[in-house]
């Protein structure tokens, strides 16, 4: 029997003296949250800049953009590519206003675009992320004296340089307590001391989101019911549960909503993810639901049927085995649909990834569970005109 998206939703259930109680997060002011990721080396090879955020169309429909990613040295918040960040001079042709950066004159690189991009859409809240999968080691050692990490990273959030730039913070540690490039054996409570001490130097008024694993063993490790009290939301990555290391197959899709007879791991989807962190105590209002704007490939298939073996991983425009979608969409058009997601077949690759069509529905799924919103990773995967980040907006805010 075929369950429907909608029905399996309806299934889903300076630092403070010691005495002064914890600040809380402010108040919501309604409406999902609308997530994107701007990644610092966008403006690379990919060159993407923050005006293709202004021009798609993107930021108008997003309510937050998180620039990531700053890091984590020595037990602070330290920015992450400074060239990037505020030195690069911007040209008039890459910059959201249309003027060029001059010397001496003003904040230059992606934090001078950000802040000319706030002015543009006075709703947009900006937070700087730290940490990622390459940058997570620092926080063991962070977390061993989290009042002096949260003061570091007020420190930099309010800059004079960049001062009222940013909103507030996400911590992505991946993974606390357990395994993402590294171990680390920091504790259930290394991460939520660091997000209690930063809401402490940030106060209540502050944005503040931490990551949470999308694989349902590894949420465990860590309390992130404790993460989410004091956090305005946590933001689920449920995608690359396929895709990402079995490179001989079988082929399944990286980001499915649901599981479907033959998946390897029925564990593995975002249903699954976001059941667990409601089992954990964690109010679906605390919760954001996590998409990827680029699919999973693999080259050697022969067959367009889910559950095929495959040579290698397809080849991909930056990194075996991933493309984005605004180049999928052209390159490699869905032939079918399998757990809430599409995949294609051609050229003998298969890939997977998300749609318009399967965003919506997605999107759908989450206000059916009364999730607080979406994020997006990221924003330079989507197509020039960005139909993703509009999907995700449709389908959670519908007429």
């Amino acid at each position: 029997m075929r369950i429907t998206v909608l029905a399996l939703a309806a299934l889903l259930a300076g630092c403070s003296a010691p005495a002064a109680p914890e600040p809380a997060p402010a108040p919501s002011t309604g409406g999902p949250r609308i997530v994107g990721y701007f990644t610092d080396w966008s403006g690379y090879g990919r060159n993407f800049q923050v005006r293709d955020v202004d021009t798609s169309g993107a930021a108008a429909d997003l309510t937050h953009l998180v620039y990531a990613f700053g890091k984590v040295q020595d037990g602070s918040c330290r920015p992450g590519d400074t060239w990037a960040d505020y030195d690069r001079p911007v040209t008039a042709a890459a910059s959201v206003d249309g003027l060029a950066d001059r010397a001496g004159q003003g904040l230059r690189g992606n934090f001078g675009q950000l802040r000319k991009l706030k002015a543009r859409h006075p709703g947009l809240r900006v937070l700087w992320s730290f940490g990622g999968w390459t940058g997570s080691a620092g926080f063991a050692a962070a977390a061993r004296e989290p009042e002096a990490f949260a003061a570091s990273c007020a420190r930099l959030l309010h800059d004079p340089r960049w001062a009222g730039l940013f909103d507030g913070i996400d911590i992505d540690w991946e993974y606390p307590n357990a395994c993402g490039l590294a171990c680390d054996t920091s504790g259930p409570d290394a991460l939520p001391g660091l997000v209690t001490a930063l809401r402490r130097a940030l106060g209540p008024d502050a944005v503040i989101s931490a990551a949470v694993p999308g694989d349902v063993g590894k949420l465990g490790a860590t309390d992130y019911a404790d993460v989410a009290a004091q956090a305005d939301w946590v933001s689920a990555m449920t995608y690359d549960f396929f895709g990402t290391g079995d490179t001989s197959g079988p082929t399944a899709p990286h980001s499915p909503l649901t599981a479907y007879p033959g998946i390897p791991r029925a564990t593995a989807t975002t249903d699954a993810a976001i059941r667990k962190l409601r089992d954990l105590g964690i109010p679906a209002g605390k919760i954001v639901l996590g998409v990827g704007f680029y699919g999973r490939g693999w080259t050697g298939v022969r067959s367009a049927t889910p559950g095929a073996a495959a040579t290698g991983a397809a080849r991909g425009t930056y990194e075996q085995g991933l493309e984005d979608y605004g180049v999928l969409s052209r390159t490699c058009p869905p032939t079918g649909t399998i757990g809430g997601t599409a995949y294609a077949f051609c050229h003998g690759q298969w890939w997977s990834y998300d749609t318009p069509q399967t965003l919506k529905a997605k999107m759908a799924y989450a206000r059916s569970a009364g999730l607080a919103g979406a994020f997006a990773w990221e924003l330079s995967g989507d197509t020039a005109d960005a139909q993703l980040v509009k999907a995700m907006r449709a389908g959670l805010t519908p007429p």
